[in-house]
C-alpha cells in the first residue's frame, strides 16, 4: 500500500511539473528522448519501491504525510526521495540527460521587427551620409594600414573594418564630402551592416533588461516597441555611425550586471562569475566605441556598488567573507576592462603602421616610428645637437606647430594703444616651411659650422638660436606680448641702434634627461628653453595673431616654467657645412635626408602618447555648426540634423525622433520625479501607499533607469564643444525605458491601489490612443529616416511641425 501511495505521489509530481512547464509565458521545447528516459526511470523507480518497501519503509519520511491535506508534493528529483543505498541498487544504471531550450517569442518578434526596419533598402541612399564622411574614411585607412587620429577609441571602427575586409573592400574610395555617390566597387551593404544589426539587437536587449528589473512582459514589450518606433534610433542605425554599437554594448552590459545581482546569496558560482565578467566586458566595449560609454560604465559600477552596500548588512557573513567578495568584484571589474582596452589598442597600433595625413598630431618620435612620412626624412639624421646644428623645433604637446620666423616685424602699436618692440616676428606655424629652420650657436663662437669632434649641447648649456633664413637671433624683451599681455614678447633681434640691447641667451633644460641622458638629442629629448635674462620659458600661447601676423600662432615667454606648452623637441636636424649665408640658404631650401634605419617605439610608448592626445590634448572643434544644439533643447527635440539631401529631389535623411515618444518621455521624467518625492514624503510620515514589492520595483527602476538618464545627460552641460542631437540618444533610451516602467506603475495604482475601475478604463483608452499616435508619427516621418522616397517642397513643409526644424529644400 505504501509503495502504491508513493507511486501516485511521484506521478502527481510529474503532472504538476508538466502543468508548470505549460503555464510559462515562453515556449519550452524538450528532447523527446529525455521524456522517454523519464518514463523508463519512473518504471524502474516503481519496481525499486516494490522490492524495497519492506526494508526501507521508514527511511523516506519526506513523502509521508496525512492524506487529504490538500498540499502538493514539492518538485524534486526522484532519487532525492530515497536513501543512497537504494539509489545505488536501483537507479545507478539510468542515463540522466535533459535539455531545455527556452525561446521567448516576444523577444524574437521584436528582433525580427527591428531587423526588418533597419535592414530595409540598407544600401539607399547610395551616397555619403553625415558622419559616414569620417568613419568611412577611417575604415578606408584601416584597409590601407595608414595611421589616423580620432578622439574616440577604435573598437566600433574596427568591427566595421573587419566586415568590410571580409567583403573585399580595398579602401581606395575617397570619402571626400557629404553627398558624394559611392562607386560600385564599395560594398556599402557590408559597411552599414554592423550598425544595422546592432540597432536591431537593441530592441530585444531592452526587452530582457526590463524583465530583469522585475517588470511584466507587456511592459518590456512596450519599451521595445517605443524604441522600435523611434525615427532617430532608426536613422542612427542605418548608416556608418557608432551610436547603435555604443547603445547595444551599454545595454547588454547593464543587463548582465542586473543578472549578476540574482546571485547575491550564491557568490562564486558559475553564473556569478559569468554575468559579472560579461557585464564588465560589454561595458568596456561600449567605452571602446566612444568615450561617452564611460557614463554607462559608471552606471554599471553604481549597480554593483549598491549590491555591495546590501552585502554589508548581511550579518550571516563574516568580515573576511565580505572583504573577499569586495576584492573579487574589484579585481574582475578592473582586470577584464584593462585587458580588453589594451587589446583593442594593441590591434589598432599594430595594424596602422604606415604614416598618413593625421600623424602630424603626434610627437616627432611617434611619427618617425611609422613607415614613410616623417620617418623617411628623419632617418639618418645626426642624433646629437651641437654648435652649428640646423634644427626645426616642434611644439611637443597639444597643437602641432613649429617655431617660425619671417622678415615681417611687429606693428609699432596695437589696436589697444600698447606699443611693441617693433622687432622681427616669431610665431608657431602649423605647416612645414623653410622659415622653421634655426641654427644652434654657442655665444662665445662666431662661426656656424659643425666642427669635428662635434661640440654637443648638454643640459644646462646656454645657447643662441639663429634664424636660418634671416640670420637674426631668437630674443625676448620686457615688452608685453601682442595677444597675451601678461606674458613677454618673443622676437628676432634687429639692432635699431637704440637703448634696447639684445637679450638672446637661452638655457637648455632637458626635462627627460633621466631617460635620454644629458646630451640634447634629436626627437627623443624634450627641452624647455629658459630665457636667461628673465628666467621665463619659451611658450606656445595658443592665441592666434591677426592679419599682420598672417593668422599664425603666438609665441611668448612665461614665468610659469612647468607646463606642457613650454615643452619643445627637435624634429629635423642636420649639421651646417658652409659658413657662407647664401650657401646655407640653398642647403635649407633643398634639404633632404637619406633614410638609413627606422626609429622604433614600444607599444607602451605609443599607447601612452596616443592616450594623452585623445584625452587631454585640445583639439580644434567647430563651434558654430548650423545644426548644433544645446542640452536643454534635446528633451523637446527643438532641432534636428540634416544628414543628407538628394541633389535631384527633396528626398533627404534628417535626424528627428518620434515627437510623441520624445515629449511623452520628458513628461514621464517629471511625473516619476514627482511621484518619487510624494512617496518618500508619505513614507516619512509612516503612510505606506504601496506594497513592499511594488515599492521595491519602483525604487529599483529609479536606481537604474533614472540614474542612467542622469549619468548620460547631465555631463553635457559641462562640455565645451559642439553638441548635436545624437549625443542625447543614450539618455533618451533610458528615458524611454523609465516611461514604460511608469506606465506599468500607473496601471498598478489604478488597478490595485485605488481599485478605480473608471479611472483604469480611461487610462487604458488613453494608453491605446497614445500607442496609435506613436505608430502614426513613426510612419509619417519614416521618409526622413530612410531617404528613399522623392518628396516635393510641399511634402517637406507639411513635415515641419516646429519652426526650429531646419529642412533643406530644393525649390522646383
Amino acid at each position: 500500500m505504501e509503495s502504491e501511495k508513493r507511486n501516485k505521489k511521484i506521478q502527481s509530481t510529474m503532472k504538476s511539473s508538466r502543468k508548470y512547464a505549460k503555464g510559462k509565458s515562453n515556449f519550452i521545447f524538450e528532447n523527446k528522448s529525455c521524456v522517454e528516459d523519464v518514463g523508463r526511470y519512473l518504471e524502474k523507480g516503481a519496481e525499486c519501491l516494490k522490492s524495497k518497501s519492506d526494508t526501507h519503509a521508514d527511511e523516506s519520511p519526506a513523502l509521508q504525510r496525512d492524506e487529504g491535506d490538500g498540499e502538493s508534493v514539492p518538485e524534486m528529483a526522484v532519487e532525492d526521495t530515497y536513501p543512497a543505498s537504494s539509489n545505488m541498487t536501483c537507479v545507478s544504471t539510468v542515463q540522466r540527460f535533459h535539455v531545455n531550450i527556452e525561446l521567448d517569442i516576444m523577444a524574437v518578434m521584436l528582433f525580427l521587427a527591428g531587423l526588418a526596419t533597419r535592414m530595409y533598402r540598407l544600401e539607399e541612399p547610395r551616397s555619403i551620409v553625415f558622419d559616414e564622411l569620417h568613419y568611412g574614411k577611417y575604415v578606408s585607412l584601416y584597409m590601407k594600414r595608414t595611421f589616423f587620429f580620432d578622439s574616440h577609441p577604435p573598437f566600433g571602427k574596427q568591427l566595421i573594418a573587419a566586415v568590410a575586409y571580409l567583403a573585399g573592400f580595398d579602401g581606395q574610395f575617397k570619402f571626400d564630402r557629404i553627398g558624394s555617390s559611392y562607386s560600385e566597387t564599395v560594398p556599402l551593404f557590408a559597411l552599414r551592416l554592423v550598425p544595422a544589426v546592432c540597432g536591431s539587437l537593441i530592441i530585444p536587449t531592452t526587452y530582457h533588461l526590463m524583465l530583469e528589473l522585475g517588470l511584466t512582459q507587456w511592459t518590456a514589450a512596450l519599451a521595445g516597441f517605443l524604441l522600435l518606433c523611434d525615427n532617430a534610433m532608426l536613422a542612427q542605425s542605418r548608416f556608418i555611425l557608432m551610436e547603435s554599437m555604443l547603445l547595444l554594448f551599454a545595454l547588454f552590459g547593464l543587463l548582465c550586471i542586473l543578472k549578476f545581482r540574482r546571485y547575491h546569496y550564491h557568490p562564486y558560482c558559475l553564473q556569478w562569475w559569468l554575468w559579472l565578467s560579461l557585464g564588465a566586458a560589454s561595458l568596456t566595449c561600449a567605452l571602446c566605441v566612444k568615450y561617452v560609454g564611460f557614463f554607462s560604465c559608471c552606471l554599471g559600477a553604481s549597480v554593483v556598488g549598491r549590491d555591495c552596500w546590501r552585502l554589508l548588512s548581511d550579518r550571516r557573513l563574516s568580515d573576511g567573507a565580505i572583504l573577499c567578495q569586495l576584492l573579487t568584484r574589484l579585481l574582475v571589474l578592473t582586470a577584464i576592462p584593462t585587458a580588453i582596452y589594451l587589446t583593442i589598442f594593441y590591434i589598432h597600433l599594430a595594424v596602422l603602421s604606415r604614416a598618413g595625413p593625421h600623424d602630424s598630431v603626434m610627437t616627432s618620435a611617434f611619427q618617425a616610428s611609422l613607415e614613410g612620412g616623417l620617418a623617411s626624412i628623419t632617418r639618418g639624421q645626426p642624433l646629437e645637437i651641437a654648435h652649428g646644428s640646423q634644427i626645426t623645433l616642434r611644439h611637443s604637446h597639444g597643437r602641432t606647430c613649429w617655431l617660425h620666423s619671417h622678415a615681417h616685424v611687429y606693428p609699432i602699436r596695437y589696436p589697444d594703444k600698447r606699443g611693441s618692440s617693433h622687432q622681427q616676428q616669431v610665431t608657431c606655424y602649423s605647416f612645414k616651411d623653410v622659415n622653421n629652420w634655426w641654427i644652434v650657436k654657442r655665444p662665445q663662437r662666431n662661426d656656424l659650422v659643425v666642427s669635428q669632434p662635434v661640440d654637443a649641447i648638454r643640459h644646462g648649456d646656454v645657447i643662441q638660436l639663429v634664424h636660418g633664413m634671416t640670420s637674426r637671433a631668437l630674443n625676448s624683451h620686457d615688452v608685453a606680448a601682442a595677444m597675451s599681455p601678461q606674458n613677454q614678447e618673443v622676437s628676432c633681434y634687429i639692432d635699431y641702434n637704440v637703448s634696447m640691447p639684445a637679450q638672446n641667451l637661452w638655457r637648455v633644460d632637458i626635462i627627460n634627461r633621466d631617460q635620454v641622458g644629458d646630451i640634447w638629442h634629436t626627437i627623443e629629448s624634450l627641452v624647455r628653453l629658459v630665457h636667461v635674462n628673465s628666467s621665463q620659458a619659451l611658450k606656445f600661447s595658443g592665441r592666434q595673431l591677426p592679419d599682420w601676423g598672417f593668422n599664425q600662432h603666438e609665441v611668448v615667454t612665461d614665468r610659469i616654467l612647468h607646463q606642457d606648452d613650454t615643452v619643445w623637441n627637435v624634429e629635423e636636424h642636420r649639421y651646417t657645412k658652409n659658413e657662407d649665408q647664401k650657401d646655407r640658404e640653398r642647403e635649407l631650401v633643398n634639404a633632404e635626408m637619406i633614410p638609413l634605419r627606422p626609429t622604433s617605439l614600444s607599444f607602451w610608448e605609443k599607447f601612452l602618447e596616443l592616450q594623452y592626445k585623445m584625452l587631454f590634448a585640445n583639439q580644434e572643434n567647430v563651434q558654430n555648426h548650423m545644426y548644433s544644439s544645446e542640452p536643454l533643447e534635446w528633451p523637446f527635440m527643438a532641432r534636428g540634423i540634416a544628414y543628407w539631401v538628394s541633389p535631384h529631389s527633396n528626398a533627404q535623411v534628417h535626424l528627428l525622433g518620434n515627437l510623441v515618444v520624445w515629449l511623452s518621455g520628458s513628461v514621464s521624467l517629471i511625473l516619476y520625479s514627482i511621484l518619487l518625492t510624494f512617496y518618500l514624503i508619505r513614507r516619512r510620515r509612516h503612510c505606506y501607499d504601496l506594497t513592499p514589492d511594488t515599492w521595491y520595483r519602483f525604487v529599483v527602476v529609479g536606481e537604474v533607469l533614472l540614474l542612467g538618464f542622469l549619468f548620460h545627460y547631465v555631463p553635457y552641460f559641462f562640455v565645451e564643444r559642439t553638441l548635436f542631437l545624437h549625443h542625447y540618444l543614450p539618455a533618451f533610451t533610458f528615458k524611454v525605458l523609465l516611461m514604460a516602467a511608469l506606465v506599468e506603475h500607473l496601471h498598478h495604482v489604478f488597478c490595485e491601489t485605488l481599485s478605480w475601475r473608471l479611472g483604469l478604463a480611461v487610462f487604458k483608452l488613453l494608453a491605446g490612443a497614445w500607442l496609435v499616435a506613436v505608430l502614426v508619427v513613426f510612419r509619417r516621418f519614416s521618409v526622413l529616416s530612410y531617404g528613399t522616397i522623392p518628396l516635393s517642397a510641399a511634402d517637406i513643409l507639411r513635415l515641419r511641425w516646429r519652426d526650429s526644424w531646419d529642412f533643406i529644400l530644393h525649390r522646383q
